[in-house]
């Protein structure tokens, strides 16, 4: 490609690191030019409600989508967990990478773990699922909202407005924020949500040279696993609204897929869990699994949550 290939970012740190991680392999691999257009979305500029209130995860995508359909970028590098399940006609996911660390992770300036924080500890963060998965193992803590990007986050803890808080691994990581991590949250205590830890590159489905290019880089096991995650939100109307985790991983060549639904508004209710496990051989396998998975919730009276 003779013109630098334009990649459209959030301009936060994170999102920042992980377009120029995509730069990076491109040039590394084929030698283009590459330039980076920052830009800020609704999802960094409303902070004062919650998600879920105003939009979803979309409002993180939607401007950069925009300026793929209008030719000022050619693709847009995503935490895949921000993508919304469905993506505008016209637009397609070329490549996902291969996945980082996928947990959720504790972090505290003063606290090593979930089980010692004290009694009406202020624990804060953004995610629903997190919210009733939270809530099922410490009811006693006061979960509080948490917005802005990570480096935001980490200076609301810092100055003492939480006892801790609750942040994606991956992010931490990325930046070579590790050392915050005073424990990790093993899938079994806080099931991670679809996609978490890997970045998907979007870009418009015409651009087909682009798409052959971008393909070359796609972690297939981390595809298929997040294929199936996703489609338990899609088989169940997912939104970020939807307190849903869906994480796959693999077992041989199986896909063990565990799921659970919390209720979005009685903190009593209890979480809806299920698990299903089939050998994946492609795209669309993966996709029955997640299916089944959204069928096995929907046994337990999923329905009933998500009408709420």
């Amino acid at each position: 490609m003779s013109e630098p290939i334009i990649i459209a970012t959030r301009e936060s740190r994170l999102a920042l690191w992980q377009a120029e991680h995509v730069r990076d392999l491109l040039v590394a691999r084929f030698g283009v030019r590459v330039e980076l257009l920052g830009m800020t979305t609704k999802g960094d500029q409303i902070l004062d409600r919650a998600l879920s209130k105003v939009g979803g995860k979309g409002l993180f995508v939607k401007e950069l989508e925009n300026a793929l359909e209008e030719g000022r970028a050619h693709l847009a590098v995503h935490s895949l967990k921000d993508v919304p399940m469905d993506l505008p006609d016209g637009f397609t996911l070329a490549a996902v990478l291969e996945r980082e660390d996928p947990r959720d992770a504790f972090v505290s300036t003063r606290h090593a773990s979930l089980d010692e924080l004290p009694h009406g500890a202020r624990i804060g963060t953004s995610s629903l699922r997190r919210v009733v998965q939270l809530r099922s193992q410490r009811p006693d803590l006061q979960v509080e909202p948490l917005r802005g990007n990570l480096d935001t986050r980490l200076r609301k803890l810092d100055e003492g407005q939480y006892d801790a808080i609750v942040l994606a691994a991956a992010g931490l990581k990325r930046l070579g924020l590790a050392a915050r991590i005073r424990a990790l949250f093993e899938p079994d205590a806080m099931l991670p949500c679809a996609g978490q830890g890997a970045l998907g590159l979007e870009v418009r489905a015409a651009s087909q040279a682009l798409c052959d290019m971008l393909g070359t880089l796609q972690h297939t096991p981390t595809a298929w696993a997040v294929e199936a995650e996703r489609a338990v939100s899609r088989a169940l109307g997912g939104s970020c609204s939807m307190p849903l985790a869906a994480y796959a991983r693999w077992d041989g060549a199986a896909l063990a897929l565990r799921v659970a639904l919390g209720h979005p508004e009685r903190t009593d209710a209890p979480l809806l869990r299920a698990s299903v496990h089939a050998p994946v051989a492609n795209a669309d396998e993966a996709r029955r699994l997640g299916d089944r998975a959204a069928d096995a919730l929907r046994a337990q009276g999923a329905s009933a949550y998500l009408a709420s």
